[in-house]
């Protein structure tokens, strides 16, 4: 049997329809459940940023999960295939009026995503002050917590409702298909079949 974390919402649902697709079968999460059995295949319904643990550790053999949430997480896994899902990007935002100048001695940037921020700003040999956020993270640059932002940007639409503009973006991301290493050896046929199916079918 086959282990696979889907992180929940979008991406698992457009994960599962794929695999509906190829194998001619339903996959369909019970109301609440975060459990789902079919043939040879479990699925775990986790937290986006989740999904690289549960591989990692192998309580997963498989997942499906953003680049720039593997970008952050910085685990040690096999990233198997660009599903073409879950298309976004990772971006620098400020308010419309202001400018990103490197120049300036610190500069506080809010985000969730940390180590994305600090490594791309550690590349521009910039001295920033990163404060992790856990949401809203708009609403630091508008009352003055940092003075910019790093988020995830789909169509733009939440930063320019709240005043900001996108200045620079670090990463493209959309969602891949991931391995533990481990089962990737020991489960290498059943994985390699799955994967070739997928991607045929992309």
């Amino acid at each position: 049997m086959l282990t696979v974390a889907l992180p929940k919402g979008r991406i698992a649902q457009e994960t599962l329809d794929i695999f509906e697709t190829i194998f001619d079968k339903k996959f369909i999460f019970d109301d609440r459940k975060l459990i789902l059995d079919v043939d040879n295949f479990r699925f775990l319904l986790v937290r986006n940023q989740d999904v690289p643990a549960y591989v990692y550790h192998q309580a997963a053999d498989i997942g499906v999960v953003g680049l720039d949430v593997l970008e952050e997480k910085e685990f040690d896994l096999l990233r198997l295939l660009d599903l073409k899902i879950g298309r976004c990007r990772v971006c620098v935002g400020m308010k419309n009026e202001d400018t990103l100048d490197y120049n300036l001695p610190d500069i506080k940037i809010a985000t969730k995503m940390v180590n994305i921020t600090k490594n791309y700003f550690s590349k521009k040999a910039m001295a920033v002050e990163v404060i992790k956020l856990y949401g809203s993270i708009e609403l630091a640059p508008l009352v003055g917590l940092s003075d910019a932002i790093v988020d995830i940007v789909e169509t733009g639409t939440t930063m320019k409702q709240n005043g900001l503009k996108v200045v620079e973006t670090i990463m493209e991301s959309s969602a891949h298909l991931i391995a533990n290493k481990n089962s990737f050896i020991e489960k290498k046929e059943e994985i390699l079949s799955l994967y070739h199916k997928i991607e045929k079918y992309i």
